[in-house]
């Protein structure tokens, strides 16, 4: 339990001083309920005795007046720091998890499920800025309150309070043990918490295709089950939790007992003053009552201890090196030096050199999965290469900050991402200071001035979450204001046109071509007719360039290009 609560407080970083304040609260709070008990004696002294006066009444009034105002007080204040603790905890982390991924391998993305990672950010830090701050504040103020009163108990007859320490020591052992044999509920609850975050996403993402395919009942099966193994394995944990906080009130209430037992038979034995006894018999009742509240709040760090451990799994991650010397690029030279990479040890670029020129435009084409999107994020070091090297300017790309390399790239992809915010601040993204002027001319320069101010509130008009208000074609045209507002050297077209239907494809090409001038250009295209002009063509089949050179010497090495051109032909000439 307290090798629980120091991890907790060790992960809430700088947050972990005001849970270090609320125990050093607690104590303070917890010596002021324990006043309560010479309250009592002092009135029970003078019945016993028979000297009960309006003096000793409004003494052990004052007495018990101020137990209750400092209770009350210091438990209020140290509320506060526990939930404030936990709350900024819950949202610092999030945002370090948020800033950690950024700098994670590509690869990571491929391998964990967008589900795994939204449950981590969501119910994760949701639970430990909500449930770990109320177990936190329920179980050390349990533990602190008994402890005070068995030392009280202890000051009163050292025989009872040895056996309210045993007690408190007994109830410890058995709690550990508990949370013992009920953390594989902790573990269980994090796998199916994700699951069901990845099947509500599934469904939600691909509803169109659902529709599309009927297949909305067998999806909803998929989701029913996930939702069914959450319900049913919270039930089971809370069934069972509920078995042993019954084995763990029965121990409680049996020292309790023990200590009933000794009181009187001490009393009887001449041992043990009447007045004594039923000042510890009392007191009894404060110590378990408390340790009993906190035993029951226990059993939730197991699942403290599980969301602290997913959150660090992630933070622990090893990012690529990311410090670099900070030097800024004088060119956009690109090259490769006989790269290789591998994801889950499948080989994808294999041996691949290259030179990609200032200002020129290459052209990469290949079959499906032969590596070409692979190679443009080597480039840009989304990932870093397994042997070999990538160099910008000459110098190896691992060489520069992450920041600094990332102002050297401009990137619109096929499939592109627009925030839900003004269509204003999507294009200037990565310009947030830019003046609106300048949002403008980026705009017409990528051909989508004419149908955002068709808009109701024309650039101010708040788009939906990834563009979804908005077609296919004027998403990519709005990427490519982005990408001019950034004005990076380096352009990566991965597949920009491929989207894009014919009447908003001569808008996009012209939007690429003010985009793409004066720049260094890596585009990758199915459609061949795209890359003709290009001053280079790389050929990238099974993660190896296999042909090199521009349109015309290609046509005449009568080899892959060649012969990706005439089925293209043959494609586009088919008809019913």
């Amino acid at each position: 339990m307290l090798k629980s609560l120091h991890k907790f407080i060790a992960f809430s970083g700088e947050n972990g001083g005001k849970f270090r304040w609320a125990i050093v609260i607690g104590v303070f709070q917890a010596i002021f309920e324990a006043m309560r008990i010479p309250a009592v004696y002092l009135v029970l002294s003078g019945v016993l005795a028979g000297e009960l006066t309006g003096k000793t009444i409004l003494l052990g009034f004052l007495i018990m007046l101020l137990s209750v105002v400092g209770d009350g007080i210091f438990r209020a204040v140290g509320t506060i720091f526990q939930t404030e603790g936990g709350y900024r905890t819950a949202a610092g982390k999030r945002m370090e998890i948020a800033e950690h991924l950024r700098y994670l391998p590509m690869g990571y993305f491929n391998k964990n499920s967008l589900g795994y990672i939204t449950s981590v950010t969501t119910n994760t830090m949701e639970d430990l800025g909500d449930l770990a701050t109320r177990v936190v504040m329920m179980t050390t103020s349990g533990l602190l309150n008994s402890a005070i009163i068995a030392l009280v108990m202890l000051i009163f007859d050292w025989r009872i309070g040895l056996i309210a320490i045993a007690g408190y020591l007994l109830f410890l052992l058995v709690n550990r043990w508990i949370r013992k044999v009920t953390t594989h509920f902790a573990e269980e609850k994090m796998v199916v918490d994700s699951v069901l975050v990845e099947k509500v996403l599934e469904y939600l993402h691909g509803n169109a295709e659902l529709r599309a395919y009927h297949a909305g009942s067998r999806m909803r099966k998929d989701l029913d089950a996930a939702n069914e193994a959450t319900a049913i394995l919270n039930t089971d944990a809370e069934i069972t939790y509920n078995r042993y906080c019954i084995l763990q009130s029965l121990i409680v209430k049996l020292v309790g007992v023990a200590i009933s037992v000794a009181s009187i038979i001490f009393y009887f034995q001449g041992t043990l003053s009447l007045l004594y006894a039923i000042v510890l018999i009392i007191s009894l009742f404060m110590l378990f009552a408390t340790l009993e509240s906190a035993g029951n709040f226990s059993g939730l760090l197991s699942v403290v201890d599980r969301n602290v451990d997913k959150a660090n799994a992630i933070l622990d991650l090893p990012p690529m090196d990311l410090q670099g010397k900070g030097a800024k690029a004088g060119s956009s030279n690109l090259t490769t030096e006989e790269i290789t990479f591998s994801y889950d040890e499948r080989p994808i670029i294999s041996g691949i050199s290259v030179t990609i020129p200032e200002k020129t435009t290459t052209a990469i084409v290949g079959p499906s999965g032969s590596g070409k999107t692979t190679l443009c994020k080597l480039l840009a070091r989304f990932w870093d290469v397994d042997t070999g090297k990538v160099t910008l300017d000459g110098k190896d790309v691992r060489d520069y900050s992450m920041n600094v390399l990332m102002q050297n790239y401009s990137f619109v992809f096929q499939n592109v991402y627009l925030f839900h915010d003004t269509i204003a601040n999507n294009i200037r993204f990565g310009n947030p200071d830019a003046p609106m002027a300048d949002v403008v001319e980026a705009a017409k320069s990528a051909c989508c001035h004419e149908f955002i101010s068709a808009l109701p509130d024309g650039y101010d008009t708040v788009i939906g979450e990834g563009g979804a208000s908005i077609s296919g074609g004027e998403k990519q045209r709005l990427s490519i204001a982005r990408a001019m507002m950034k004005d990076a050297p380096v352009v990566i077209l991965d597949e920009a046109t491929a989207n894009v239907d014919p009447e908003n494809e001569r808008d996009l090409m012209e939007a690429i071509r003010a985009l793409t001038r004066e720049k260094t250009i890596l585009m990758i295209a199915h459609r061949l007719k795209t890359v003709r002009h290009a001053d280079q063509i790389l050929v990238v089949d099974q993660g190896k360039i296999v042909e090199q050179g521009t349109h015309e010497e290609l046509l005449a090495q009568n080899g892959l290009y060649k012969s990706f051109l005439i089925d293209r032909e043959e494609a586009v000439s088919w008809k019913i």
